[in-house]
C-alpha cells in the first residue's frame, strides 16, 4: 500500500534538502551569529514545491501585539503569531497541517510579516528537517528590550475608568472639548493602550462616534441660522448679529 502523495512530496523534498541543507551565509552585527535568511530559505525550497506538486497554504491562528521600548526609550511593536500551515498534494489532495509561532520586533508596520515569516521558517526548517538548525530571529537585526513598567490601574480599575471617560465624553458638545479630554488623560490612555488593548479600543470607539455625531450636526446648525428670518430693533432696521 503506498503513501498519501503529501507524505511521499515531503519525504522527496526533506531528501533533496538533506544532501546540501541550507548554510548561513548572514551574520548578525548585534549579537554576532549566523543565521539564513527567509529568502534563503524560499529560494531553495520554491522549486522543490513546484517539482514534487506540494501546495503549502498558511492561515493566521492567533496573532498579539504589545508596544516594547528598546535602550534607547524609541516604540517597538511586539508581535507574536500563531500560523497553521496546510502541506497539501496537488497529485491526490491529500493534506497534513503544521502549526508554528512566530515573534518579532519593528517600529513600524512590519513587525506581522517579520513574525510570519518567522513561522514559516520554523515550520519549514523542522517539516523538511533542514540541515542547519533555524534560528529564533526573523531578522538580521536585534533590539534590547528595557524591562517593560507595569503602568498602576487608576483607583476605580480600567473598566469603571473607560465607562466613566465614555460618559464625559458623551456629553462633549464641542471637538474641542474631546480634545480637552483626551489631553487631561493622555497618560492614563497610553498606559491603557499598553495593559487593556481591547479596552483601548473600545474607548477609541467611543470617541470616534461622539465626533460623528457632533459632525453630523453642523450642517443641521448652518442651515437653521441661515433660514432664521431678520429681527428688527426698535427702529425698524434689521439687527446685526455680533460675534
Amino acid at each position: 500500500m503506498s503513501a498519501p502523495s503529501v507524505y511521499a512530496a515531503i519525504n522527496a523534498i526533506a531528501a533533496e534538502l538533506a544532501e546540501h541543507g541550507i548554510a548561513k551565509n548572514h551574520v548578525n552585527a548585534v549579537d554576532d551569529y549566523r543565521y539564513r535568511s527567509i529568502d534563503d530559505l524560499l529560494d531553495r525550497l520554491a522549486p522543490l514545491l513546484a517539482k514534487h506538486r506540494l501546495c503549502v497554504l498558511p492561515q493566521a491562528l492567533e496573532r498579539t501585539e504589545t508596544e516594547r521600548q528598546d535602550d534607547n526609550q524609541h516604540l517597538l511593536f511586539h508581535v507574536s503569531v500563531k500560523i497553521a500551515f496546510t502541506l497539501t498534494s496537488v497529485d491526490d489532495g491529500t493534506s497534513h497541517v503544521v502549526e508554528a509561532y512566530g515573534e518579532a520586533l519593528d517600529a513600524s508596520d512590519k513587525a506581522t510579516a517579520k513574525a510570519m515569516s518567522a513561522a514559516y521558517k520554523s515550520a519549514m526548517v523542522q517539516t523538511f528537517c533542514i540541515p542547519v538548525a533555524a534560528t529564533e530571529d526573523a531578522d538580521q537585526t536585534s533590539h534590547r528590550l528595557s524591562p517593560r513598567i507595569h503602568s498602576p490601574e487608576p483607583l476605580q480599575g480600567w473598566p469603571q475608568w473607560c465607562l466613566d471617560i465614555e460618559d464625559i465624553v458623551g456629553l462633549c458638545e464641542s471637538e474641542a472639548a474631546i480634545s480637552i479630554v483626551q489631553e487631561r488623560n493622555r497618560d492614563l490612555l497610553k498606559a491603557l493602550a499598553r495593559e487593556q488593548p481591547q479596552l483601548y479600543a473600545e474607548l477609541g470607539q467611543a470617541f470616534l462616534t461622539r465626533r460623528e455625531v457632533l459632525g453630523s450636526r453642523a450642517p443641521a446648525r448652518k442651515a437653521a441660522k441661515r433660514s432664521r428670518p431678520c429681527e428688527k430693533n426698535a427702529a425698524g432696521a434689521p439687527e446685526v448679529e455680533h460675534a
